[in-house]
């Protein structure tokens, strides 16, 4: 009987001095550069499965067993680090950027034979009781080794500069994608120079945010005009436009209809593919409101319902259907579509946001799978009133001209998504903008003022030109702009009398009419008149904005911030792409515009520019 008491006791204080070890620490993960939060950080106890997950704003809560504990932190795109915690009961990590981690591809060598045999298998659906949850079970497949890069660019032909007598209009859809900027920067990330029709130089320069004034009466968006010498050639001009879409506070705005399209392909198998995908779309799911309702649709070799449509308050349940994701198979894509548009119209939410969300590479190859056949089934499906986001990810196989012509056919937007700190951006910092459209089919016409202008220059946009007589045609697509969204364009200008080596092609002289210029165009200090065309986001008829833009040139000193800036980033990108029209710039100047230009920068983005701008001399031989 004492035996058993000796023992008793003995249990009993083993337990108290267990759980006297045993506590909760509390920590905050941080990128070693900057010491911006990151959100999504897997945290486990080394050797054990317990662990947790960093919120929103990079903190953590994790119970220990005891001092020997050691944690180990993992995020896609940054170096695994351990950590001893010891008798801390605050860990607070830095985590340093691991780009070679974050581009490698995975490769299963095998014989040809397995990786035929391992390719068999189909995408089913089912039932889950418990979880009450349609869910799709994909196979295990081999992944196919990438033999060679097969990214694909549109070919792009630079805007030349156009005589204002002979060519008085230019007209253009506004353009709010920023894909190509972080696909360059994730090229010189790598020590490359990217491809030249990789760099679309709009948006570049739309990456960024601009301090333009917000809206006050009752169009979307303000705008704002500022001229001043061009910094590479210092005989012309150059123009810059903003536009400033109406910040529309998170609780202010409609519900959202989401419908998540995933590519679960056996090409999204490597890391900053389909897991950075789930990591990012996370990130989304913990900006949803109750009022907010997601589905899940999947695709490889056929097309399911991941998720039927479930409110933004059960998150757990929306993120448990991430987490089962797995890649492997072909590429439906043309399936997926159907599919995604369809559970979108069926929970259609009248005066919401309903939008189909693709994260894909852009590779499909079964079903519909050609750039024509796909862009005329995202027209027809963009008549349902459901907009488009597409996201790319990944390196390698990247199709990138398949995706933006998707977003620009489809009422939306197009964003490459290379680390998670890029996803944060998209889908937490500019939450609003990436999913809200405050105005659709945005276009522009300027008339340029002969008198004062002898040739202009669009930069970028060249795959956003639109035919003059399309201004006035409410049928025809143009861009969407996002809550909060800034729109900017560079017009660079030869002023009349100007001894500018920009010229504008010779086109021989009319034979039965003449191009005269109205003498009060001679008397007006009017540089240009600029029309604006827009839609309500459910509108079909647009409305009319005009406003003229003086011929008073500010000193380059007394330019704005977002001048500046934009200019720095638009002579980069013709650096970048070695353009013929890029005069007298350098990064060095490129670097010295940037620098005196950062203004707030509260994310960190430009500051990001700087640093990535001090590495592009070494990666494009110093032009």
């Amino acid at each position: 009987m004492k035996k058993n008491l000796y023992l008793l006791f003995a249990l009993l204080l083993f337990g108290l001095t267990a759980t006297a070890q045993s506590r909760t620490i509390t920590g905050t993960v941080t990128d070693s550069n900057d010491g911006n939060p990151l959100p999504g950080v897997s945290i486990l106890i080394k050797g054990t499965s317990t662990g947790a997950a960093t919120d929103q704003h990079g903190r953590y809560s994790l119970a220990i067993p005891d001092d020997k504990a050691t944690l180990v932190f993992r995020y896609i795109g940054y170096k695994t680090q351990e950590v001893k915690v010891g008798k801390r009961d605050v860990v607070d990590v830095k985590l340093q950027l691991d780009q070679h981690t974050l581009h490698e591809v995975v490769v299963v060598e095998q014989s040809m034979s397995r990786a035929l045999a391992g390719k068999v298998a189909g995408v089913f659906s089912g039932r889950n009781r418990a979880e009450n949850m349609t869910y799709v079970a994909s196979p295990v497949f081999d992944a196919a080794p990438m033999v060679h890069n097969t990214e694909n660019y549109d070919f792009i032909k630079e805007n030349s500069f156009l005589d204002a007598q002979k060519n008085p209009l230019s007209t253009f859809s506004i353009d709010v994608d920023n894909a190509s900027y972080s696909n360059v920067r994730r090229f010189l990330n790598q020590g490359q120079r990217p491809p030249a029709d990789a760099v679309r130089i709009e948006e570049m320069v739309n990456y960024f945010n601009y301090d333009y004034p917000q809206p006050t009466g009752d169009a979307p968006f303000s705008v704002t005009t500022e001229l001043s010498t061009c910094p590479w050639n210092k005989d012309n001009q150059l123009l810059h436009i903003g536009l400033q879409g109406k910040r529309v506070p998170t609780d202010k705005l409609p519900a959202s209809n989401l419908v998540f399209l995933i590519d679960v392909s056996g090409s999204m198998f490597s890391p900053d593919k389909l897991p950075l995908v789930k990591a990012g779309l996370k990130l989304l799911v913990e900006e949803l409101r109750p009022q907010d309702q997601v589905s899940m649709v999947v695709y490889a070799g056929a097309a399911g319902l991941v998720l039927p449509s479930t409110s933004g308050k059960e998150k757990k349940k929306i993120i448990a259907a991430l987490d089962q994701l797995e890649a492997g198979g072909s590429t439906a894509g043309g399936a997926g579509v159907n599919l995604a548009y369809k559970v979108a119209e069926d929970n259609f939410v009248k005066g919401g946001n309903n939008r189909v969300i693709l994260a894909s590479d852009g590779d499909f190859n079964v079903g519909v799978s050609s750039d024509s056949e796909l862009q005329r089934l995202i027209e027809k499906k963009r008549e349902t009133g459901v907009f488009l986001t597409v996201l790319g990810f990944g390196t390698g196989n990247l199709k990138d001209s398949r995706m933006e012509q998707l977003a620009n056919k489809g009422n939306g937007n197009y964003a490459y998504i290379d680390n998670i700190r890029e996803a944060q951006k998209v889908f937490v910092n500019e939450f609003g903008g990436t999913l809200f459209t405050i105005a659709k089919d945005v276009k522009l016409q300027l008339e340029f003022n002969p008198a004062k202008v002898k040739a202009y220059r669009l930069i970028g946009y060249e795959n956003r030109a639109l035919a003059n007589e399309e201004f006035n045609d409410d049928k025809k697509d143009a861009g969407d702009m996002g809550s909060g969204h800034t729109v900017t364009a560079l017009y660079e200008i030869v002023p009349v009398g100007a001894d500018s080596e920009s010229q504008a092609g010779n086109v021989d002289e009319l034979k039965y009419q003449k191009t005269t210029i109205d003498p009060k165009a001679k008397r007006s200090d009017e540089l240009l008149t600029m029309k604006l065309r827009y839609k309500d986001p459910d509108g079909e008829t647009s409305r009319l904005i005009t406003t003229t833009v003086s011929s008073q040139s500010l000193p380059a000193a007394q330019t704005s911030d977002n001048f500046r800036f934009s200019a720095a980033v638009a002579a980069c990108g013709m650096l970048l792409r070695d353009s013929e029209h890029k005069g007298d710039a350098s990064f060095p100047m490129v670097l010295e515009l940037a620098k005196n230009a950062r203004g707030k920068d509260e994310e960190g983005y430009r500051i990001e520019f700087v640093n990535l701008v001090k590495s592009m001399g070494l990666v494009s031989d110093g032009r």
